[in-house]
């Protein structure tokens, strides 16, 4: 149900690709120049375009291609400052824009800072636009070198940072980020590492097959196997992937790149004299320089992100609309089977959400059939423990009107506690508080408890039976 075919296997069958598995983890894929890493990236963003929100920073204007038949905001940074791309960053977010960064057009010293800026706006902003983001990073040893180059040290140090805090730090914010590179050797560990799924493309080179064999577990004769790969045929290996090695041949695309690849023309037939007079042909000393066009005004990059996010909420069907009214049955229905998936506990908010949106389209619904926000609420209901019947009840609407004076981490473990306490049931043990705090640790679990006390909405009271919790303006006690 929420996986997209990449391509087939050695076999024939389909190689798929479960896209709430890659937005909690991240992806590597590498390959020398011509191996197909371009074709692979399209094809993944093309196969999730209508799925999942996209961010593709493209150093050479290969995806913008993608606007014509998906609808992607094209964002030329040519004629953009580092602060309007960082406010840009956050206003894709709140718009929940899918959008190409073009830097074909500027130096390597502006497609660092550029980079950067756009990719600190997305991760600083604010947590209520927390959607899932499926980040992709053409080139990513550009933008996170091993050692400097021919930019400043301010500019690497500002990309390398924002791809740093993407790889590291953005899972929990929404970002999956997915980076390619043709040389691995080149692309800063502390980056490539934080990946946990992989396709390895055609390697020829020993110290990028060796950084591979590396990250892929594999022993180094083995992947000496990379060299014999063709072009468009890849090693997949991860949990969103295979789990054990698997070669995918890449499937068909629907976009091509406005840059064509080399192809062979025969020469025309020119006599050598004929040659002579063309290219030696004396050159005027004073040749006059051709009139300049004065460039046009820069467009005004965030009017262009309102007016895109305008754009998108009007352009749901408004016969979809009418014909897939929201049943509150089937939306609860679905919010449980994405908390009773497999290890659902432990996945971050925006997984869970993107899992939800997935069942939701493929049952007719809107996009935005759900918030964030709401969505949370019932998942945290449904944690507790609570059908729909009940969760309707005015006992049941005053805990939820606690909850939402709460950080949303903390009210499910409130609501926990309130189930429990409206049932007069046992206190949950630290194992069960855990699962509702989304955490393997249970002194962190624990520590949630001493909060809520310190917000004055429980009274917790250890006793020689065990613990017991009241819920403070409710009258409400655990057993």
């Amino acid at each position: 149900m929420t996986s997209i075919v990449l391509g087939k296997g050695r076999n024939g069958s389909d190689t798929c690709i479960d896209l709430p598995e890659l937005l909690a983890t991240r992806l590597l894929v590498q390959g020398n120049s011509g191996s197909g890493k371009s074709h692979l990236l399209r094809r993944l963003l093309e196969q999730t375009a209508t799925l999942v929100q996209q961010v593709m920073i493209d150093p050479e204007g290969d995806f913008v291609t993608l606007a014509e038949k998906y609808g992607h905001l094209v964002i030329n940074v040519e004629d953009q400052s580092e602060a309007s791309l960082r406010a840009a960053g956050e206003r894709v977010r709140a718009h929940r824009a899918s959008v190409v960064l073009n830097l074909e057009q500027v130096e390597a010293e502006m497609q660092l800072r550029a980079a950067g800026a756009f990719l600190n706006g997305l991760f600083e902003a604010p947590r209520a636009h927390w959607y899932p983001v499926l980040v992709v990073v053409d080139e990513a040893q550009l933008f996170a070198p091993v050692a400097g180059g021919d930019t400043s040290d301010e500019a690497r140090r500002l990309s390398l940072g924002a791809m740093t805090n993407l790889m590291c730090r953005g899972r929990k914010r929404g970002l999956a980020g997915v980076i390619a590179t043709q040389r691995l050797a080149k692309l800063a560990k502390n980056v490539a590492a934080e990946a946990s799924n992989f396709l390895m493309g055609r390697t020829f080179l020993d110290i990028d097959m060796a950084r591979a064999a590396d990250l892929l577990g594999m022993e180094r004769r083995a992947a000496e196997s990379f060299r014999d790969l063709a072009r468009g045929q890849f090693m997949a290996l991860g949990p969103a992937l295979s789990r054990r090695p698997k070669l995918v041949s890449i499937g068909p695309v629907e976009t091509a790149s406005h840059n064509t690849g080399p192809v062979l023309v025969p020469l025309e037939p020119v006599a050598a004299e004929d040659l002579r007079d063309i290219i030696l042909e004396p050159v005027t000393e004073f040749t006059p320089r051709p009139r300049r066009e004065p460039r046009p005004p820069p467009p005004d990059l965030l009017a262009q992100l309102d007016a895109y996010g305008a754009e998108r909420a009007t352009e749901e069907p408004a016969a979809a609309t009418a014909s897939t009214e929201l049943d509150p049955e089937q939306v609860w229905s679905m919010i449980a089977e994405v908390a009773e998936g497999d290890g659902a506990d432990y996945k971050p908010l925006a997984t869970l959400y993107q899992d939800f949106q997935l069942r939701a389209r493929i049952q007719g619904l809107s996009r935005n059939a759900l918030d964030l926000g709401r969505f949370q609420r019932i998942l945290a209901t449904i944690r507790a423990g609570l059908d729909r019947m009940r969760a309707e009840s005015e006992d049941w609407k005053k805990a939820e009107a606690i909850a939402i004076t709460l950080p949303e981490d903390v009210q499910g473990v409130f609501l926990l506690l309130a189930r429990t306490a409206l049932d007069s049931e046992t206190c949950p043990g630290d194992e069960a508080l855990a699962r509702a705090y989304g955490t393997h640790s249970l002194g962190r679990a624990r520590r949630q408890l001493a909060y809520l006390e310190e917000r004055e909405v429980i009274v917790l009271q250890e006793t020689t039976a065990g613990r017991r919790v009241a819920i403070v303006g409710l009258g409400w006690q655990t057993a």
